[in-house]
């Protein structure tokens, strides 16, 4: 009781704040252990490291630069930054095992079980395709397909919404956060400070497993898709496996020629041209996609190859027939390299891309094959019109021997090279109409009667009155140049004559011949070529002056038709140069292609 009466406020007080102290040392290294043991156990409670806030503000930027800028680079961007943000807190990855069943193709974009968050998955998955369209075919997505990318569109808005609180937090600063929390409370601001480590880790985690839900089913059903749109391709290999096929039986029995007669091998080469044709309306995105090309083209291009060895083994001019042999050989080879195309391809199956215009090693053959089989059909079923093309190249022939600097336009494909060729063909149906009549009344059809009409009766008139008037204009200038010659002293000129023995003209006339291969010379020399005067020197100099003004006048309307024969159908022209030049070059090489997918 004594010591109770000694107590005073005084130290009452004191003791009380020494107490006071003692409490509040006590809640501070509790605070303190408990932030050390959030640090050890940050996992699984709300807070961030430094290295997990690093993360998460990339991935906030990310999402920024993708809002803001879009693009395929700012997407991948951002999925990266998912990726990395996932991998900074140790998040559960969702299985991935079913990627062991993708094809080589799509094993090659993911290799492992690794997240691998692709650009195309996500764009797939906002589309919402039902259906897609390949090869000109119908494939349509299955409802479980679509039920998942919507699933994965809603666990990426959530993580975007987070991001975005991010970003906000970010921007208002802790000072103006706490202050918010201070006036309104806890509940209001909770969408406006920055989210916490369970919202974020169960939001990416989400993401992650319905994103490969979705990419599972999506990818499964893109290889299913492939494996039907590759059935074009696949079944012409079947078909030339079995013409391979009937090809080695006859082979080991020697039927020969005999092979072409069996009426099972014609329909399975129908077959394999159909399939051949039916590809090339897919995928030769190049050309123009022909369906319409069937196996008589190959046949009438074998049978004018035989004719072309018969005609050489008895000894005919093989130069007129060279052309013929080219064309046709071109027919043959181009549809040999397919075959070759799709018994390589058949081991390379699954790198072929479901779009078959994508491959680019079948384009090029089909552009190949769709080319010169079209030749075939225009050129080498028409026999008038072979016959004609291979008279005007072997006419070429001739004028590169008569005026070489010809033969360097030919070498070089000179730009005045096609100004030239439709001069000389011109120049050769003035000369000879009956030889070329096929080949102009296809290129300017407006020109001539109906190609219905017989083409035998070459006393019939087959063209208008205004390319009448022009071959009475070529006649008069050659009279005019024969006249010339005649009154010269010497017996020839010994220039113009051809050394060869092919002038070019097929009249025995030497003054016809003559005077077309001065003309010839006239038409490669052009409107400025050096020399001009001296192609009129042989002529008598009486009668030179008006034979040249004459000549002038013909060259002078000969170039009117000259572009009107380029202009009036240019695809046809183009088509006709194209043969031409190659005629004169020789075939392309097909036997040392690389083959390519």
């Amino acid at each position: 009781s004594e010591a109770l009466r000694h107590r005073t406020p005084q130290r009452e007080g004191w003791a009380g704040h020494r107490c006071g102290q003692r409490r509040g040392w006590w809640k501070t290294r509790t605070a303190k252990e408990a932030a050390m043991l959030r640090r050890l156990l940050g996992r699984e409670l709300d807070f961030l490291s430094s290295s997990e806030e690093t993360a998460l503000s990339c991935l906030a930027s990310a999402h920024r630069r993708l809002i803001t800028h879009g693009g395929g680079g700012a997407c991948s961007s951002f999925l990266e930054s998912l990726d990395a943000a996932s991998q900074a807190l140790r998040l559960e990855t969702a299985p991935r095992s079913y990627r062991s069943a993708f094809t080589m193709h799509y094993r090659a974009f993911f290799p492992d079980k690794a997240r691998n968050y692709c650009v195309d998955v996500l764009q797939a998955s906002m589309e919402h395709y039902a259906v897609t369209w390949v090869n000109g075919d119908k494939f349509e997505f299955s409802a479980e397909a679509r039920r998942r990318a919507e699933a994965l569109q809603t666990a990426l808005a959530d993580v975007c919404a987070l991001m975005a609180r991010w970003s906000q937090a970010e921007s208002r600063g802790r000072r103006e956060i706490f202050r918010d929390l201070a006036s309104e409370g806890a509940d209001s601001s909770r969408s406006q400070c920055r989210p916490i480590r369970s919202e974020v880790r169960n939001s990416l985690v989400s993401l992650d497993f319905a994103w490969a839900s979705f990419e599972h089913k999506y990818i499964a059903e893109l290889i299913e898709i492939g494996e039907k749109a590759r059935r074009l391709i696949v079944r012409a290999i079947e078909q030339e496996r079995k013409l391979q096929l009937l090809e080695k039986i006859c082979r080991q029995t020697e039927c020969g020629e005999a092979l072409e007669q069996l009426s099972e091998y014609q329909e399975q080469l129908n077959r394999l041209v159909a399939s051949v044709s039916h590809l090339n309306s897919v995928a030769n995105f190049h050309g123009k996609g022909r369906d319409d090309l069937n196996a008589q083209v190959l046949h009438d291009a074998v049978k004018t190859l035989r004719r072309c060895d018969v005609s050489e083994r008895n000894g005919e001019n093989t130069e007129v027939l060279r052309a013929a042999r080219i064309l046709c050989t071109g027919v043959v080879e181009s549809f040999f390299v397919m075959r070759d195309y799709l018994r390589e391809v058949e081991h390379s199956l699954e790198w072929v891309d479901p779009h078959l215009c994508n491959n680019a090693g079948l384009v090029s053959r089909l552009v190949d094959w769709e080319e010169s089989w079209e030749v075939g059909t225009r050129y080498v079923q028409n026999e008038r019109l072979l016959n004609a093309i291979c008279d005007l190249v072997a006419e070429i022939r001739a004028a590169q021997r008569i005026a070489p600097a010809f033969t360097t336009m030919c070498e070089d494909c000179d730009v005045e090279l096609f100004l030239i060729l439709p001069r000389i063909i011109w120049l050769r149906f003035l000369a000879e109409p009956f030889q070329l009549l096929e080949l102009l009344s296809n290129l300017l059809p407006h020109r001539f009667e109906s190609k219905g009409r017989c083409l035998a009766a070459k006393q019939a008139q087959r063209w208008d009155s205004e390319l009448e008037s022009f071959m009475a204009k070529f006649y008069k200038v050659r009279d005019a140049l024969i006249a010339a010659r005649s009154n010269t002293s010497t017996t020839g000129c010994t220039t113009a004559r051809s050394s060869t023995g092919t002038s070019g003209c097929t009249s025995s006339c030497p003054d016809e011949r003559f005077s077309w291969e001065l003309l010839l010379k006239r038409v490669v020399s052009g409107t400025g070529g050096a020399g001009k005067d001296d192609l009129f020197s042989c002529l008598a100099p009486n009668l030179k002056g008006s034979a040249q003004v004459a000549v002038e006048d013909l060259m002078h309307e000969l170039e009117k038709w000259s572009i009107e024969l380029q202009r009036h159908c240019p695809d046809d022209w183009n088509q006709c140069c194209a043969i031409i030049v190659q005629c004169l070059t020789g075939a392309p090489d097909r036997q040392n292609i690389a083959f390519h997918v």
